[in-house]
Order: C-alpha cells, then structure tokens, then sequence
C-alpha cells in the first residue's frame, strides 16, 4: 500500500512538473509573437517620436497597417480626389497603410501640421512650401502632381482691367494665407505696389464679394471659383481673365510634401504612400464621375453639387495632366519647372534668399515608388 502511495505521488509530480513547463512555454511564446507587440502603445504620426518608432512600424506583421496622415490644403473636393479614390479603392491598404485624410480649412496651414507633427505629408503649392523652408521648417517636397498653375484674376469687362496694368487703383481679392504669392509677383512685374498702388484685400471663400461689386478683380481657380462665377450667371465673354501662365509668373501648385526629420526615417512608408496615391490620381483622371462620386461621399453635406465637383474634375485633370504631358512622369519634380517656380519666388520677393534646391525637393521617393 504505500508503494502504491509512493508511485502515485511520483506520478501526481511529474504531471505538475509538465504543467508548470508547458506555461513557461506558452508565457515565452508571447514574449516573442503577435501578443506582446499589440499591447505596445501605437507611436503618434509625425512627431519626432513618431519618426523614430515608424520603421518598427513597417516592420511589423501583415495585418499592422501603418499609420499615414495626410493634410489637405482644403476642405473635400475634387482638388484631392486622387487621395479619396485611392482610399475608398484600397490602394493605401494594398500597400499596407491606415491612411486619414485630413480636410483643411481657412485657418489651417498644411506646412505648419506637418512641421508640428500633426500630419505626415502635406499637400500645398509650391511658393508656399518655399516660404516655410526659409523660415527653418524641417519640410522636403517629395512629388508634384499639379503641372500648371490654376489661378487667375477675373474681372468683369466694365471694370476696364484689360491687362494687369489696370489693377492699379483696383481692389483686388485674394484668400491670403499662403495664396497670394503669384499675385504678389504680377504686381512686382508691372511696378505695382500692394500697399499703396492697390487696395488688395483679403478675399473670402466664397464669390459673393466679387458678384456682389466689392471687388474690381478676384482670385479664382480654373477648376472651382471661376465655375462658380459662371454658375452665376455670368457669361465667360462678360469677364476678363488674367491667367499666371500666360503672365509668366505662374508657380507650381499642389505637390506632396514631408517632415524632413520624419521621411528619413519613413522612406519606404513615404514611397507607397506616394504610389497608391498616383494611382488614385490616375483612376481620378480616366473615370472622372467616378471620382466625383467617391469625393461627394466626403464633402459637407450641401456644400456643394455633384455637376460643380464633376466640372472641378475636368478642370484639375488638364492642370495634372496638360496636353503633351507623359502621364508616367506623374509624381516626379521637374528640375526646370521647380527652379522657375523659385526663381519667380526670389525675383518677385516671394523669398528673399535663393533656396537649396537640393534641399527643397527630392525626386528619391519617386523612384522608390516606380520601382514597384
């Protein structure tokens, strides 16, 4: 009897001792899977902490997207749509990516969420990107998108302004915040002074100064407020148009920029981000409707109308996408194009010194994306 007592606590012992060993295992497994790693607190975008912990980020499992914020330079509308189409098509999350789009407004200033860490990239135009890299902020432009200039000054024809000669005297419109930049150079090209020649103004985001007579002369953009204008009523052979093209004073606008600090870390992020981006872009442009679509999904409800939004589409597709442009080069910086921009930006006193073009904007991100 007490052999057997003595064999059944041998046996009750060893069960123990298994049990005890098979939960040491179970504990080291965590240590080293999924388990420990999902706990750990998600680095916040586009600080420097978060640039420091983002490429334990790209490394983690399939199935741990990578966090990615975008700040537009406005509110919803087809002038982002490639970033909508390829949200709500999956191409961010093809590329292993949880993208937000953040919508801008009146008072937000995409150079300074990205400089602060509140975005990852931001979209801007050009002249405005230089201005905050002179003033010390940590930003490089990382692909260019629109290929020309959309503003222009429009006035009605009793108004007399047939040449930006006629500004002086005028009261002019613009949205200011980082807008104004070509305009400022228009009227340093014709000896015009802002302060003293022209009652330039500050202009709201909506026509109503302009059609309701409180302005000679408004900004607009070829692809939003100049269709707003003529939804007014107002014929196209009514207005006179001032175009930055053709005045020679037109500076690149909507590009993609990054926190410096933050891309040297993130290169690999940066790049999908800018491929599935292009392809939205891409979408956008071959099935305009489509893209209008997805867009009214996110604009404020009643702020807009479809037909606006389509016409928008048409009109931002021949700014991206001019007649005679490679849409294969879609994303990258041209060396010219960006040198003129800030050539006008120093001549015109946009800026006041040259800037580092090597510093300014990289054409690296692009060609990691194109190697896909």
């Amino acid at each position: 009897m007490k052999g057997n007592k003595r064999m059944f606590r041998g046996v009750l012992l060893m069960a123990v001792m298994a049990l005890v060993m098979s939960m040491l295992a179970a504990c080291g497994g965590n240590n080293n899977g999924n388990s420990a790693s999902a706990s750990e607190p998600a680095a916040s975008s586009g600080s420097g902490t978060a640039a420091s912990a983002a490429p334990a980020a790209s490394e983690a499992p399939a199935g741990d997207p990578v966090p990615v914020k975008l700040q537009l330079k406005w509110v919803p509308q087809a002038q982002f749509a490639g970033y909508y189409v390829a949200l709500k098509k999956g191409y961010y999350k093809d590329e292993g990516l949880d993208v937000s789009i953040l919508p801008g407004g009146p008072d937000i200033v995409p150079e300074q969420q990205v400089a602060g860490g509140s975005a990852d990239i931001g979209v801007d135009w050009v002249a405005s990107l230089l201005t905050s890299q002179e003033q010390g902020m940590p930003l490089i432009q990382i692909a260019q998108i629109y290929q020309k200039s959309g503003l222009v000054l429009v006035s009605k024809k009793s108004a007399n302004i047939n040449s930006p000669a006629d500004l002086k005297g005028k009261r002019v419109g613009n949205w200011m915040g980082g807008n104004e930049f070509e305009l400022l150079a228009l009227f340093d090209k014709y000896k015009l002074d802002s302060n003293k020649d022209i009652k330039f103004t500050k202009q709201g985001f909506t026509m109503d100064q302009f059609l309701g007579g409180e302005l000679d002369a408004a900004s607009a953009m070829t692809y939003n407020e100049y269709q707003v204008v003529l939804e007014s009523g107002i014929k196209p052979e009514e207005l006179n148009v001032i175009d930055m093209n053709d005045e020679g004073v037109a500076m690149l606008e909507d590009n993609l920029f990054a926190n410096s600090e933050w891309l040297e870390a993130n290169k690999e992020t940066a790049a999908k981000f800018v491929r599935a981006s292009l392809k939205g872009w891409q979408d956008a442009i071959a099935n305009p409707s489509e893209a209008v679509d997805i867009v009214m999904e996110q604009a404020e409800s009643g702020s807009t109308t479809k037909d606006h939004q389509l016409k928008m589409m048409e009109e931002v597709a021949k700014l991206i996408k001019p007649e005679g442009f490679d849409l294969s080069k879609l994303g990258y910086t041209d060396d010219a194009a960006f040198k003129q921009t800030a050539d006008i930006a120093k001549k015109f006193g946009v800026i006041k010194e040259e800037p580092d073009l090597t510093k300014a904007y990289t054409n690296e991100i692009m060609d990691m994306a194109s190697k896909k």
